[in-house]
Formats: C-alpha cells, sequence, structure tokens
C-alpha cells in the first residue's frame, strides 16, 4: 500500500494536475510529503478582533467586527476604478476598497450584514483602510477555534494561477484533516523523551495550525531539531567512518628542520593564538589517525605561517608537502613568502601552476618521485595525473571553498595512506555554519594579528564628496603609498559595469596624471592581467583600478588605501576580504567605501558594520543573520547543501549546537551503526539520502 505521504498532491481537494504542474515547478511540491514539510513563513492571531479606534498604521494584519455602511464608486482613470465600503464598527469608521475585482465585491458583500474583515491597516485621506481584505460573515467564523493563521510563499505566477497562500492554506488544512491515523515518528523516544519533544505528528498539525503561540513555539523546535539532527548525524558519520578507515602517518619526530626554522628563521614572535592553534596541530599528527583541520584567521593573522611551520614537521618525519591555492598569483605568492621565511635553508621548494612548462616542468615532476622536492605549491594543476609523489605526507589547501570535494580527493589518492589535511580560510565562518559546512573538519581560529599591525580605519564617502577623496588619496601618494580603486562587475549587469571601469579609468588618468595606473579585471586574458597585476607589486604604478577580482591572493604590503566605489553594490564578506588586502605593512591604512546618498536600510546596515568593526568573525555573523546561509560567499561552491526547510543557521545556533551533541552521543556509543535502539535513526538517514538532499556533499 503507498504511504499517505508518497502520494500525488494532484489528488487532493482543491488541487487537480493544472494546480499540480505549477506547485511542482514553482516550488518542487509533488508529493504530499513535501506540501506537508513547506511550512508557514508567518502567523497572524484569528482570535483577537481589534476596534477601530484601536489601529495604528505600522499594526501587521488585524481584524475587526463591524458592518458596511454603504459603497462608493470612484473613476481614478477613464480606465480604471476604485469601489469603496465604508464599515462601522461602533467605535469608528474604515474605509474597505478594492482595485480590481469590483464586481464581484459589491454583489458579494452587503450594508447591514455583520462582517469579520481581516487585512492590513494603512492610512489614506485620513481614514484607516483595508485593502482587498478578506472578509467573512461574523456568523460563519469561530474565532476561538481559528488561532494563528498561517501564511505561504508565493511567486507571481502562483498568484496568476489563482494559487494565492490562503489557497494553500485550506489544500493544507484539508490534507491535514484527512491524515486520521498519526505520523509515524521519526525520532527514537530516548532522545523525544530526554529533550521533551512533541510528537512529530502533533509538530507537524501544529506548525501549519498552531492554537497558540506556545503550540507553535514546540512544533517549529521539533522539526528544526529534527532537521539539524540528521545532517549533523550524517556529517559526524561520515568523519567517524573515514577515521575508521583511514590510519594517519604518525609524525611524532620534531626534528633539526622543524626546531632550526624556529630558532634562527621565525620573522616575529607567534602570537598566543598561532602558539594554540600549533598545539591542536601537533596533537592531531600524532594521534596515528589522518589529520582533517579547518584553520580560520583573518587575513594577516599569520595562517601562512602556521601551514608552513605544519610543512616543516612533514619534512622532519621524512614525508614531502604539497600546498594546494586557486590562483596561480596567489601560488606565486606562497612561494615568495614561504623562500623568505626559509631563507638559506636547505629545503627545495617548488611551484607548479599551468604556466610552469617545459624542461622546468619536467625537473619539478622529476623530483616529486624521486623525493628532492620537498615543498610543493601550486594550484589545481597539483592533482592532474602526470604529477606523482614519493611520499607525500600533508596537503594544504587554501581558499577551500574554491575547491570541490573531488578534486581534494584526487590529491589524497597520491599518497599510500591519505596525507593528513590542513584546509585554511580567510573568510571568517560563524562556529554554527562551519559546523554545517565542515562538519567533518576539526576547527581552529587564529583570532590575534601579529604584534605591529595596525588596524584598518574604514570611513563612508558618498560620491559626492570627490574632492576631499582625491585630496586624500595623493596625500597617500606623495607620503610613498600605493592604491586600490575597485570597480564592481556584478554578473547581472556585467556589460554596464565594464563599461563604468574603463570609463573610470579614463577619468582616473585625468584626475592623476602625474602618477602610474594599471587597470585589472575578469575579462582580460591571464598574461595580461598578470603582467598589470606585476607593474603594482612591484611598485612601477601606484594606483590598481581593478574588480573583485583581488578579492583574493595579492598581497602589497606598501598599499595603504583600498577605495571601494558603489559599494552599496558589494555584501559583507566581498567589502571584509576586499579590505583586507590593505593593513599589510606597518604605517597605518585606509579602506574608503563609497556610495551614493540615497541608500536603502540593508546597504547601509552593511556599511555601518564596516565601519564600526575589523573583527570579521562579527561581521560573517551579520553577514550570516542578513543575508541567510545560502548566499553566503563560498558556500555554494563548498557544496553545502542549504535546503533545510525549516531551520535557520543563522538563527538556530543553539538548536545547531544541541543537534550536534545528540548526533555525537549516538556515533560514540554506536560506531558501528548495529545497534537496535538506533536502527530507526540509521533507517530515516537512508531515506533522506534517497531525497533531493545533497548528503554526500554536505560531508
Amino acid at each position: 500500500m503507498l504511504d499517505i505521504l508518497d502520494q500525488d498532491i494532484q489528488y487532493l481537494s482543491g488541487v487537480g494536475p493544472k494546480k499540480k504542474e505549477m506547485l511542482q515547478k514553482e516550488l518542487g511540491i509533488g508529493k504530499v510529503s513535501d506540501l506537508l514539510e513547506y511550512y508557514p513563513y508567518k502567523y497572524v492571531d484569528r482570535s483577537r478582533i481589534y476596534h477601530v479606534d484601536e489601529l495604528r498604521s505600522d499594526m501587521p494584519f488585524v481584524q475587526i467586527k463591524g458592518r458596511i455602511l454603504s459603497f462608493e464608486e470612484f473613476e481614478t482613470t477613464p480606465r480604471k476604478k476604485r469601489l469603496v465600503a465604508h464599515f462601522y464598527d461602533g467605535t469608528g469608521v474604515a474605509d474597505l476598497v478594492w482595485f480590481s475585482g469590483i464586481k464581484y465585491a459589491s454583489q458579494q458583500y452587503k450594508e447591514g450584514v455583520e462582517y469579520i474583515v481581516f487585512g492590513k491597516p494603512s492610512v489614506y485621506g485620513g481614514r484607516y483602510q483595508f485593502a482587498h481584505p478578506d472578509i467573512d460573515k461574523a456568523a460563519d467564523l469561530q474565532l476561538s477555534q481559528m488561532g494563528m493563521q498561517p501564511y505561504y510563499m508565493t511567486t507571481e505566477k502562483m498568484k496568476k494561477a489563482g494559487l494565492t497562500s490562503r489557497s494553500i492554506e485550506k489544500i493544507t488544512k484539508s490534507m491535514l484533516e484527512k491524515m486520521s491515523e498519526p505520523l509515524r515518528e521519526t525520532l527514537p523516544p530516548f532522545i523525544a523523551n530526554r529533550l521533551r519533544l512533541v510528537s512529530r505528528d502533533t509538530a507537524m498539525r501544529n506548525v501549519h495550525y498552531p492554537k497558540n503561540a506556545e503550540d507553535l513555539r514546540n512544533a517549529r523546535f521539533r522539526l528544526k531539531f529534527e532537521e539539524l539532527f540528521y545532517v549533523q548525524l550524517n556529517i559526524l558519520r561520515y568523519a567517524s567512518d573515514q577515521r575508521r578507515k583511514y590510519r594517519g602517518y604518525v609524525f611524532q619526530h620534531i626534528g633539526n628542520i622543524f626546531n632550526g626554522f624556529y630558532r634562527d628563521h621565525l620573522p616575529f614572535p607567534l602570537t598566543d593564538a598561532q602558539k594554540r592553534v600549533m598545539r591542536e596541530i601537533r596533537q592531531d599528527l600524532g594521534s596515528g589517525r589522518q589529520m582533517n583541520r579547518l584553520l580560520q584567521g583573518d587575513v594577516g593573522s599569520g595562517k601562512t605561517l602556521v601551514a608552513l611551520m605544519t610543512m616543516l614537521i612533514a619534512l622532519d618525519n621524512g614525508y614531502q608537502a604539497c600546498i594546494m591555492a586557486p590562483t596561480e598569483i596567489l601560488a606565486e605568492q606562497h612561494l615568495a613568502t614561504i623562500r623568505e621565511f626559509l631563507g638559506d635553508m636547505d629545503i627545495r621548494v617548488e611551484l607548479l601552476t599551468g604556466i610552469v612548462k617545459g624542461k622546468k616542468r619536467k625537473a619539478v615532476l622529476e623530483g616529486l618521485i624521486d623525493g628532492s622536492v620537498n615543498i610543493l605549491v601550486g594550484t589545481h594543476a597539483v592533482i592532474e595525473d602526470t604529477v606523482q609523489f614519493l611520499r607525500l605526507g600533508l596537503v594544504v589547501v587554501d581558499e577551500q571553498h574554491r575547491f570541490g570535494v573531488a578534486q581534494r580527493a584526487k590529491l589524497w589518492n597520491k599518497s599510500q595512506n591519505p596525507p593528513h589535511v590542513l584546509v585554511m580560510t580567510a573568510t571568517p565562518i560563524p562556529r554554527t555554519l562551519a559546523m554545517t559546512i565542515y562538519g567533518d573538519l576539526d576547527v581552529s581560529v587564529i583570532d590575534q594579528l601579529p604584534p605591529g599591525r595596525k588596524p584598518v580605519v574604514t570611513l563612508h564617502k558618498y560620491n559626492n564628496q570627490t574632492t576631499s577623496l582625491y585630496s586624500g588619496i595623493r596625500q597617500q601618494i606623495k607620503e610613498g603609498r600605493q592604491v586600490y580603486i575597485v570597480f564592481p562587475l556584478i554578473k547581472e549587469s556585467e556589460k554596464l559595469d565594464l563599461q563604468n571601469l574603463e570609463e573610470g579609468f579614463e577619468t582616473l588618468k585625468e584626475v592623476f596624471p602625474e602618477y602610474r595606473l594599471s587597470k585589472v579585471h575578469g575579462k582580460m586574458k591571464a598574461a595580461e592581467k598578470e603582467e598589470e597585476m606585476q607593474k603594482f607589486v612591484k611598485g612601477e604604478t601606484q594606483i590598481l583600478v581593478a574588480t573583485t577580482v583581488i578579492e583574493v591572493g595579492v598581497n602589497v604590503p606598501n598599499a595603504s588605501v583600498m577605495v571601494i566605489l558603489n559599494a552599496e553594490r558589494f555584501g559583507l564578506s566581498q567589502l571584509h576580504q576586499l579590505r583586507g588586502r590593505v593593513g599589510r605593512g606597518a604605517s597605518q591604512s585606509y579602506c574608503i567605501l563609497v556610495s551614493k546618498p540615497q541608500l536603502s536600510d540593508e546597504p547601509r546596515k552593511r556599511i555601518n558594520i564596516m565601519c564600526d568593526t575589523n573583527d570579521g568573525f562579527l561581521i560573517a555573523e551579520a553577514d550570516l543573520k542578513l543575508r541567510g546561509p545560502g548566499d553566503l560567499e563560498g558556500t555554494q561552491q563548498s557544496g553545502m547543501a542549504f535546503d533545510l526547510k525549516i531551520a535557520d543557521i543563522a538563527r538556530d545556533g543553539q538548536i545547531v549546537q544541541l543537534a550536534r551533541e545528540e548526533a555525537q552521543k549516538i556515533i560514540d556509543g554506536d560506531p558501528n551503526c548495529d545497534k537496535t535502539e538506533n536502527s530507526m535513526l540509521w533507517q530515516r538517514l537512508a531515506a533522506l539520502r534517497k531525497t533531493n538532499i545533497n548528503w554526500s556533499a554536505i560531508s
């Protein structure tokens, strides 16, 4: 017998083939279970009646009870009319207004009949009005039973096809009423009872039709917990399987290479944060299991130094190390930084990118096979089949979100045992998000800047204040500094943006005739872009006019000013990454956010946050709350399946933590997944794997 949850929704009352097709196309709803998990986005309390003399224009949806005194029809244009019903409740008069459906409204509603009117009040002509309200005869409604009315998100196409929030509500209500049997439980009693969770059946019915706020709160908590619990259980089971399957190389020896570097070549004393992270890494390397660690740290916090010291431990134990970067520019900068750190130490460090060809490439490949190359720095070129190592013991992956799971796995396969993995990111990730995207990785955070680094001063200017802006730029260049000026290049308007950049570049050449300018954008050929970038790196040009291609991997300590034009068009993550291009030297650096004077609330919030703090983790938390996880820079590339139906990573941090703790208890107590009391959990996990959730990507 077909499970009711698997039944086709076209057979539900009020749906049919055409509406089913629309629901499937617009919302991905094809089965009863899909509709059941299409949750309301808000609720309105229908148990309370307001009086007209209590109304305020900032109120949400409310209801009033009274009678229509009279109708009036107004001609707004030669072809358009407006119908107004004057509605009296004993305390005052409000207007009910229709701009369409006028004939229906005038025939449907009668003067003198008692109605309950439901809608959002606004003020027009000194009187409260309700545009296109819901109207029911007072005798037909039992308000005490209505509780809180759910509201469902709909699209314009759906509304045109007659699928409004109200119609989805009616379809859902009819479906729930036909479900005489309780929904099957999906959490075992020992979890549900310990956490005092309502049953799945109660939660599902109350999330759609709560009688009161407490019922709703309990229902949402249960459903959010369950959703996040299974995500965490999947991640932790995967991580546990990986650890049991793969033994890691044991790096117990700290020898002459590491100690010699630490004694003679350390460029500055390690911060307490760097020391803490090194202790965590050393513990991993000596544990006998494969290290999988995420190293988070703001731009300039000293992640590369920690990565190098980790690689030196691999060398001390007779293994090779590799660092993989997303771009050739970043790979070359890693090479230069590592060689500068190592100085005259007898360690062979080589580069492997697309531009390393011929005899040089052959020599590098041979050096990897015979073991004479100790550290390889490269781009995705290092995962090509022709690249083989003698003893690869450690892989460092920089800016992880730009590499897919399959690409990293290719690197692991270049070694008899999977090498230890250290993933670095300069994009701070809130803890709840890190637990969900990188749930199989242990997380380390460098939350201190090295001594001598001054925080970047961030200022906001309007685009009609160019005189003072140009004056400030000129002053910095006179003092021997360099300047970035960033134009947006956003996909939906690339042609216009590119035109603005080209015109802006010509204008800036006229404004600063005494200085040399470079120009870089993603539409340029790689060699041309590289040439322009190098001119700026070498100090041959004073101003680099660019798009966000410089967001990651440009390190010019002499650059002290970052000007971001049309800053209102950038997300917080991008603004923070761009600001990270300056503040790398000892001199005071500045980030100037230039916007139009008229800003809507969200862009203004973003700019204010940038001006208020340099803390990347505070910014990441704010970004998560403003934009939601699906939009966050890098999360889509990382493969995280953000099709959570009800949980919100940004706002449900405590539930994420609770779900992870409960999932960890299960894994710790049943690592082989064979205990009878957990069979429901593994069956449910298997069922979820068959759905459209990209579980492998979460892992």
